[in-house]
């Protein structure tokens, strides 16, 4: 039980930061790779400040690092950038739906048992992502932003899957924030016109998703990690989705239409079938 109270904790911590990004870059108030860059930043400060208070030092010499770091920051820029134009929820179920895809890869390519039972509720669940993002009037997801949504997921996929191999969580997360910071500022540097003006709303809560959201909460979910089958961790994050569309409802008075609940329905359906299975995950019982 204690796994599954982590668990939820940390999808979350997720939901928060699509909430957080869409509020500070949907509304003008930073600009999207300007927040990517902030949150890497925050979150390299206050992770290496808290393993340095533990008297441990970053492990720059894993070969993990380099697909740690590259996932991150692939995540980071991505996220940041889709969200100029989709809102919280929409942008959650892109992000974790191609998350869900990479992360079964990974366990097909491990080589890990798969019940026909999580096969059987992820296609559910990603039944209810196409359902949600078909074009249509009601739903009409601009192509570069779904675009870059969908490299999110692929670096986050790919950074989950590192993590299942995470021996030290904390230092492990915060050696990957300090290396996927200059990654971010590199294409920052990149973009014409710089660092854009930000208000000052717009880096507070670029710090909070950095350093708390982001920050502790992938330390957490680098700790979770070891104690799930790669595709139990890639189901379980399709409840982001609906997490981030009612805190978008709720705090940013984005619209709950008919197509978004149903979509969401069958989405949390296909994750509640497919992990029937979790009692017999690694470390479920009693971990």
């Amino acid at each position: 039980m204690r796994t599954a109270g982590l668990t939820v904790l940390v999808m979350t911590a997720f939901a928060a930061n699509s909430v957080l990004n869409r509020m500070a870059v949907g509304q003008g108030l930073i600009g999207a790779f300007d927040f990517a860059l902030v949150r890497a930043v925050a979150g390299a400060l206050t992770l290496s400040a808290l393993v340095a208070l533990r008297g441990r030092r970053l492990p720059f010499g894993s070969l993990r690092r380099i697909p740690g770091a590259l996932g991150l920051a692939l995540y980071l820029v991505g996220f940041s950038f889709a969200y100029l134009a989709i809102d919280a929820g929409v942008g959650a179920l892109i992000l974790f739906g191609g998350v869900q895809v990479t992360m079964f890869a990974g366990a097909v390519l491990s080589r890990e048992a798969l019940p026909a039972r999580r096969w059987i509720g992820a296609a559910l669940a990603l039944a209810g992502l196409a359902w949600l993002v078909w074009p249509s009037g009601e739903v009409a997801l601009p192509p570069a932003a779904s675009a870059a949504m969908l490299a999110a997921a692929l670096g986050w996929g790919v950074y989950s899957l590192v993590g299942r191999r995470a021996t030290d969580p904390l230092a492990e997360t915060a050696a990957n924030f300090v290396l996927a910071a200059p990654l971010c500022a590199l294409v920052l540097v990149a973009l014409p016109g710089g660092l854009t003006e930000a208000a000052a709303p717009g880096l507070a809560l670029a710090v909070l998703s950095g350093a708390i959201t982001s920050g502790l909460g992938y330390a957490l979910w680098y700790a979770v990690l070891p104690r799930l089958d790669a595709s139990v961790s890639g189901l379980v994050q399709l409840s982001v989705p609906i997490i981030a569309t009612l805190g978008g409802v709720a705090i940013l008075g984005e619209a709950l239409t008919p197509r978004m609940l149903g979509a969401g329905l069958l989405t949390l359906g296909g994750i509640a079938y497919g992990l029937g299975a979790f009692q017999r995950t690694r470390g479920s019982s009693g971990s």
